[in-house]
């Protein structure tokens, strides 16, 4: 049927799905044991939204739905390809995937304590970056006591590792 003799009330828009944090290709998506239990927990609620969705309105309906199979899509191969990674099993003085470390900014003499978690945990209120993140890579290997080099909205900056706990 030509698009012609279609109402405009029957054509919808397509539902806008936020996209997830990044993982650039060929990034192995790391996570903590909580991180995975976080997006296993956001599964199960979108799922148990799915099922529970009723409204007499059925493009209200085919809509919500739409919206939540979308997220859905997105999240199922970030839990599929998820690789656990114990903080605990990490070496313990040095800075690794799960480390929260607590950093001086040489510069700015200011102290802030980060943790290196997954893409998908990353929070910047709760001090959580992801283990892709320019900071985290900058700092990863490193040892109490030693320096890093850094680009901070172009200047130059140290980094030093005051303390890493897991």
């Amino acid at each position: 049927m030509s698009r012609g003799f279609v109402k405009e009330s029957d054509q919808e828009e397509l539902p806008i799905i936020p996209p997830r944090a990044p993982l650039p290709a060929g990034v192995i998506n790391y996570v903590t044991p909580t991180g995975l239990a976080a997006l296993t927990a956001e599964l199960d609620a979108l799922e148990a939204e799915k099922a529970g969705f009723s409204t007499d309105h059925e493009d209200e309906r085919r809509r919500a739905v739409a919206v939540i199979d979308g997220k859905l899509a997105l999240l199922r191969p970030r839990i599929s390809s998820a690789r656990v990674i114990d903080p605990a099993a990490q070496p313990q003085e040095e800075v690794r995937f799960g480390a929260r470390v607590t950093l001086r900014f040489r510069n700015k003499g200011k102290e802030q304590t980060l943790q290196i978690v997954g893409v998908d945990e990353a929070n910047v209120k709760e001090k959580k970056i992801a283990f892709t993140s320019p900071i985290a890579k900058a700092i990863t290997g490193l040892w109490a006591g030693e320096v890093a080099d850094f680009r901070m909205g172009g200047q130059a900056e140290k980094l030093e590792v005051l303390k890493i706990g897991y």
